[in-house]
């Protein structure tokens, strides 16, 4: 089961509180789940600008409480029903992460290695070039493949409809502050229409999110049902 919320906040709300890029965010969403302080993140946000306020979304199993700087009127609950999931084909709305790990090499060009032997990660960069966004969003869709190591959907359940537009915006840069330290992340927004190929993959991959930074307000998928 899992619960979605759509909330409306007024921008000098969010001034107030002082919520100035999606970190924060990231931070005060837990309001929304309170009395789990030390528990792992286990919910999906996104957050879209709108002309003088933010429209924000929280997916989780656990149900979400009304914030106090949220008006009750602009707070939106409803239960995922398992009916919900159960469509073929989809309109959906993505607001995603998509970037590429580049192998880390010494001047010789030869990849790097940690002390205990093991590769070093890959520096992660944002994709920007339409044909590498519309790959990135296939392949979350094409492979029905579990990660060993968390059991979660490396990607699958569903395919990207062809004949359907496949609206890929311009990668925008969303900046924030952590530590003290500056940094950003891609956010690049997917619409177009999606049929399931496999349900179970679909739902956890609706349930967990697709691509990284998850925490930062990308990665849910929105959806609304078509008939064909």
């Amino acid at each position: 089961m899992r619960w979605l919320v759509r909330m409306e906040v007024d921008a000098e709300v969010a001034r107030s509180e002082r919520i100035f890029d999606n970190y924060a965010w990231h931070r005060k969403l837990w309001e929304c789940l309170p009395g789990r302080p030390a528990d792992d993140r286990d919910f999906l946000t996104r957050i879209d600008p709108l002309d003088g306020a933010f429209r924000l979304w929280v997916l989780s199993k656990n149900q979400p409480v009304c914030p106090d700087w949220c008006p009750d009127e602009d707070f939106s609950i409803k239960e995922v029903a398992p009916s919900f999931l159960s469509h073929r084909f989809y309109a959906f709305d993505l607001k995603a992460n998509p970037v590429k790990a580049i192998v880390q090499r010494d001047a010789q060009g030869q990849p790097l290695f940690k002390a205990n032997g093991k590769r070093k990660s890959g520096k992660r960069i944002p994709l920007t070039d339409p044909g590498e966004l519309e790959n990135w969003i296939e392949r979350k869709g094409g492979t029905r493949c579990f990660d060993q190591a968390t059991g979660s959907p490396v990607a699958g359940g569903f395919r990207i409809v062809k004949d359907r537009p496949l609206e890929i915006s311009p990668m925008v840069e969303e900046h924030f502050r952590k530590k003290k330290q500056s940094a950003y992340h891609g956010g690049v927004r997917f619409r177009g229409t999606l049929e399931v190929t496999d349900r179970d993959f679909f739902i956890r991959t609706y349930q967990e999110g697709i691509g990284s930074a998850k925490g930062f307000g990308f990665g849910l998928l929105l959806l609304a049902p078509l008939s064909q």
